[in-house]
């Protein structure tokens, strides 16, 4: 017989919304082995909290975690909030026995991921799980770029080039917002996209980023603080905020094989919506996917006669396609919110599987340790720091 999970999320927002609609769609899609049921939405201010409740089908509210994580009735808990709370939550939450999904970068710090990680350890030992929410591991054409990968279709791996651009902070008058904070978001473009790409390259080519060497900069030091923004305060009346992030992260990384990456993470690409692309190239071939097209995956056969030699671009919208059973018929393009709802179907499976879904509290401890390296190789401008 199929059960029930009943999940409690805390936080809402932009990530609340993309997970609620995870957490509605799966069980639609997919044939699994537990429903999820969207039980309880925790946030701190009760009239916002209800109304996102409302729209995203929450079926009650609350604004205290700590009662909600101890409730009988949750068996899952999802973090959506900024990064400082998220060790606080997720290391409680499994010590209350709830399986939990947390949004990524897994920590502010490699010390409180390394508490996180251990929290999950001990949980694992009584058949808890616990799961980072790197999605974009989950958009069909990227599960199989990696699949190819370690199909040896480009042969050995040699070089990996990865960015993620955007330009939603290019206007110098935006205002402050908790994710310009570093005490609540850790660091700006590096943790926020950058920990998207430095995933992503570890997992399409199964290695480890062991080395970096990194600049980082802030390109407007200040920004306008409004009235209503969340958890700054201030007034509008011309006060300005002091930027504590960076703007831009540039650097390279070399991988256990001995293999060169380069990565850039940036919010002030001009241009740029969302812009996330990597080209992995190997001795008998290449492979490209970028995030604005994310329906399609380009593949270079270099064992092709030369006459017939060229990227070809592979739409990934086949039944036999990852993922892709649950969906359209072929050719009918998926967005950005399937990714969350190939999150929790993954996350489901591995639960009634008693399987750790990945990535783990370990594969996400290793991303905040190459963010710390890259912080602290900018800092020292060091040629090269060991993660």
């Amino acid at each position: 017989m199929t059960t029930e999970l009943r999940v409690a999320m805390i936080g809402h927002g932009f990530m609340g919304a993309a997970h609620s609609t995870g957490w509605r769609q799966a069980p639609a899609a997919f044939d699994l082995p537990s429903v999820p049921r969207t039980a309880v939405l925790v946030g701190r201010d009760a009239q916002t909290t209800a109304a996102s409740a409302l729209s995203w089908g929450w079926a009650e509210t609350s604004t205290d975690w700590r009662a909600v994580i101890h409730r009988d009735d949750i068996d899952v808990v999802d973090i959506v909030t900024p990064g400082d709370s998220h060790a606080e939550i997720a290391i409680a939450a499994l010590a209350a026995g709830k399986h939990v999904l947390c949004e990524k970068p897994l920590a502010n710090s490699v010390r409180e991921a390394e508490a996180m990680h251990q929290a999950a350890r001990d949980a694992a030992a009584h058949g808890i799980r616990a799961m980072v929410g790197f999605t974009y591991r989950r958009v069909p054409a990227v599960t199989l770029l990696r699949d190819m990968i370690a199909a040896g279709r480009i042969g050995t791996v040699r070089q990996v080039r990865t960015s993620y651009r955007q330009d939603w902070l290019s206007d110098p008058e935006s205002p402050m917002t908790w994710r310009l904070d570093k005490d609540r978001a850790g660091s700006g473009a590096l943790g926020d996209i950058g920990a998207h790409i430095v995933d992503m390259a570890q997992f399409v080519t199964g290695q480890a980023l062991t080395q970096v060497s990194a600049a980082l900069q802030t390109i407007v030091p200040e920004r306008p603080v409004l009235a209503e923004a969340i958890g700054l305060g201030g007034t509008a009346g011309g006060e300005r905020g002091k930027v504590t992030v960076d703007d831009l992260a540039l650097f390279h990384g070399r991988f256990d094989s001995g293999v060169l990456a380069s990565f850039e993470a940036t919010r002030f690409a001009t241009g740029r919506k969302n812009a996330l692309d990597i080209e992995i190239s190997g001795d008998a071939g290449a492979l490209h996917w970028n995030l604005e097209d994310l329906n399609a995956l380009e593949f270079y056969d270099a064992t092709r006669p030369p006459l017939e030699q060229g990227f070809t671009r592979i739409l990934v919208t086949e039944p036999e396609h990852p993922y892709l059973e649950g969906w359209w018929p072929a050719g009918h393009m998926l967005g950005y919110e399937h990714g969350f709802s190939h999150q929790a179907k993954d996350f489901i499976e591995a639960i009634a599987n008693g399987h750790d879904p990945h990535p783990t509290f370990a594969e996400g401890l290793h991303v905040q340790r190459v963010l710390d390296a890259v912080e602290r190789s900018a800092s020292a401008r060091a040629v090269w720091t060991e993660v």
